[in-house]
This record gives C-alpha cells, structure tokens and sequence, in this order.
C-alpha cells in the first residue's frame, strides 16, 4: 500500500501537532502560534509566524534551524464587540532591510471587528504590494481565536462564579435555565463560520427548534476521562 492510500489518521500522531517523518527530507517549517488572553473588559490576542530552514540545507555543518522569517503581532480587541482598538506588529526576523517599513501600515487595522468580514478586508488593506504577505497572513490566522474567546470568556466567568459559590457555601447553588433567547445569543456568534454551522442546515435549525446543545466531542471525551458527565459540563457552563 502506497502512502497515498495509507488511512490518513496512520500518518499522524495525535500526541504531536505535526510529528516527524523519518522517510521524508524536510525543506521547510513554518509554524503560527495564536493566545488569546483575558484583560477586562477587552482581550488581548497575540500572534507570532515563524519560518525555518532545517539545519545543514543551507550551510554544511550548521547544526542548528536557519529562521528566516519571524513576525509577532498583539491586538488588543474589545469585548464582546471584536472591535481592534490596538496593534502592535514587531519584525523579529526579516529578510531584508526595508521589510519594517510596512510595520505601521497595519496600524490601519484599528476601528475593525475582527469577526465578519475581517479576512476580506485584511487582503483589501494588506494584499500582494500593500503588506508583508507573512504577517497578513497571520492575522488570518488570529481572526478565529477572537471568536472563540466567546466560548472561552463563557467557561471563565463560569468558572468564577462556581468558585464564588464555593467561597460562600453555597451548596445550593444552582444553575440558570436558558432561555430561548440565552440559546440564540451562545451560538450566534458561530453562524455561517463552517458547514457544521451553517444558518440553513439541519444542526442550527434543531437547535432553533429546541434540540439539546451537547458537549462537544473534545468535552464529552474529557468528560469520561475524569469520571463526569454531560450534566457535570451544563452545570458549569449554565452557572
């Protein structure tokens, strides 16, 4: 059997991002790494892009990655509107000496939501001549982690109120039943994001319809892991 035809989920391990392949010479990694951080009332999201060379391509006896490309970018978004209000672009690694010149170009992102619409407007504002094609496309790569810090700030202030009941002794301390308005607002921000979330297919028209919003699979899984339950994650995520 071919590689070609080897089931995909054999070629990679899951306790890796992206694991090594002794049969293949690598030529070239890049590598994008993207936190979100909580900063009341906003968020900060940082970014970095980094390319490498791997040791010995270029030069014999180098046993070290050549880095040719590193960009960093922080965006200080408002919440929960998504609006940038800050950016930072640093050039850490550049391959040649004008690249920082377009550093406060992309000070042009201020005053945008970095939800709908953001990737078409950052190739609008950034594309081809008008940017650094590295440090566009991280941004691209950024817009999503703002949209999953709804998810995120929902667990954390969760998270905070379990810990204020326990404080207190609050051993009644119950969860809120959701509204029909509760259930629209939680997921509104992921519509028409992916095909799963589609405003017209058959899984957002269930939930309209008043279909249960189970864990997803990564919660379920984590669930079992630690001898929980479904109601366990609703407790927490509804309180």
């Amino acid at each position: 059997m071919s590689r070609a035809d080897e089931p995909v989920a054999s070629l990679f391990d899951r306790s890796e991002i992206l694991p090594e392949d002794p049969d293949l010479e690598v030529l070239h990694d890049r590598e994008y790494r993207v936190r979100a951080f909580r900063n009341d009332p906003n968020l900060i999201i940082r970014g970095a892009v980094r390319d490498q060379k791997p040791p010995n391509l270029y030069f014999d006896d180098d046993p070290n990655p050549l880095t040719i490309h590193h960009m960093q970018v922080e965006l200080s978004v408002g919440f929960p509107s998504l609006v940038i209000n800050d950016v930072t672009v640093h050039f850490e690694t550049h391959p040649n000496d004008t690249c920082p010149v377009i550093v406060s170009h992309y000070e042009k992102l201020i005053g945008l939501s970095i939800a709908r619409g953001f990737t078409h407007k950052v190739r609008e504002l950034f594309g081809g001549p008008r940017g650094c094609s590295h440090t566009t496309a991280l941004l691209q790569a950024m817009a999503p982690v703002a949209v999953q810090c709804f998810w995120s700030m929902s667990a954390s202030e969760a998270r905070k109120r379990l810990a204020r009941a326990k404080s207190a002794d609050n051993i009644d301390f119950v969860p809120k039943a959701m509204t029909a308005a509760d259930r629209s607002e939680q997921f509104a921000v992921n519509l028409n994001t992916c095909h799963v979330w589609d405003a017209d297919g058959e899984w957002v028209e269930g939930l309209r319809n008043g279909a249960p919003m189970e864990p997803p699979l990564f919660a379920v899984q984590r669930l079992a892991e630690l001898g929980l339950t479904p109601s366990d994650w609703f407790r927490r995520m509804r309180s």
